[in-house]
């Protein structure tokens, strides 16, 4: 084979592999956003708490303490002192955030 046909080849090659790594890059990017879904919703819960513990509406700043783009992902529920705060990803693959959402609960405390 002449060097021609090896340059050909290792092209074609290349371009063989290219959704593989469309897709590894995807997976690695879906992770990461489930990572940073669990933080926000962490971030989400304690917030709520140190309102409630305040005497303010802990869901009010259970949302307001996530950004925009996750808003629409957030359900927050509050009972007596506890803030539980679920919050799922933005995904490409239908059903995948739903999969990997997050879960936080903070408690404001007994308040005596």
């Amino acid at each position: 084979m002449t060097r021609r046909g090896q340059d050909g080849q290792a092209a074609v090659e290349v371009v063989a592999l290219l959704p593989l790594l469309a897709t590894i890059a995807l997976g690695i990017l879906q992770g990461l956003a489930a990572g940073v879904a669990g933080e926000l919703a962490e971030h989400a819960a304690h917030s709520g708490a140190v309102a409630l513990a305040q005497g303010r509406d802990g869901a009010i700043a259970a949302r307001a303490a996530v950004p925009g783009w996750s808003r629409a992902g957030i359900d927050v529920e509050v009972r007596g002192s506890r803030v539980r705060v679920r919050l799922v990803p933005p995904s490409l693959v239908p059903g995948l955030g739903e999969r990997l959402a997050s879960t936080a609960t903070a408690d404001a405390g007994s308040g005596t």
